[in-house]
């Protein structure tokens, strides 16, 4: 599995960090999105209202369960496509070191 990455802690950067990787699901262990954004915020809100992918509002995924921050764009972008080809037991890993009780840190951006 590739090197461990993200916090929940780094979420105080919301408003500086210019991009974003991320991870929704419906609950624990459940069907699993990986996002880029560069306004997480927004986009979170856009996934809660029915407005981010059809993919995400036909399985109901809402739980922001990990995020990683970048410092560029194009990193973020290169991180997404690179988690999306791993095996869904790395990602599940990935989001229990981070995040052991698949807690929703959407309120955490709030």
């Amino acid at each position: 599995m590739p090197a461990k990455a993200g916090t929940a802690g780094r979420l105080l950067y919301a408003a500086v960090m210019p991009g974003w990787t991320y991870i929704l699901t419906n609950k624990p262990h459940g069907v699993l999105y990986i996002g880029v954004t560069a306004d997480l915020p927004a986009r979170m809100m856009q996934h809660r209202g029915g407005a981010g992918s059809a993919f995400c509002r036909k399985y109901g995924l809402k739980r922001l369960v990990l995020i990683e921050p970048h410092g560029r764009i194009e990193d973020a972008i290169r991180r997404e496509k690179a988690m999306k080809a791993w095996k869904r037991e790395w990602k599940i890993r990935l989001i229990e070191e981070a995040n052991p009780e698949w807690a929703d840190l959407f309120e955490r951006l709030l």
